[in-house]
């Protein structure tokens, strides 16, 4: 099998895994606070406490996944253009 060949095999198939996950669990961990909601501090004795909510998922620890916010907006953009 000559190396192209098997670089688009490879290719197609991890663009299609990551469609499958995003298909099946469109929200993944938020990658600032790995999906706890909120940052971890630490008092002066050194343990730890409860920080800020994290601003990047508004304190629910989870995100939308890239490719499903692609499809969503490509889905929205068909649905205005085939409307009547």
């Amino acid at each position: 099998m000559p190396p192209a060949l098997l670089a688009i095999a490879l290719l197609f198939a991890v663009t299609f895994c990551y469609a499958a996950v995003c298909a099946g669990s469109p929200f993944g961990n938020c990658r600032k606070c790995r999906g706890m909601g909120h940052a971890l501090k630490t008092d002066r004795k050194g343990r730890l406490k409860r920080g800020k909510d994290c601003r990047r998922c508004k304190a629910t620890g989870k995100r939308i996944r890239t490719g499903r916010w692609l499809y969503n907006r490509w889905a929205r953009i068909y649905r205005a253009g085939t409307a009547d």
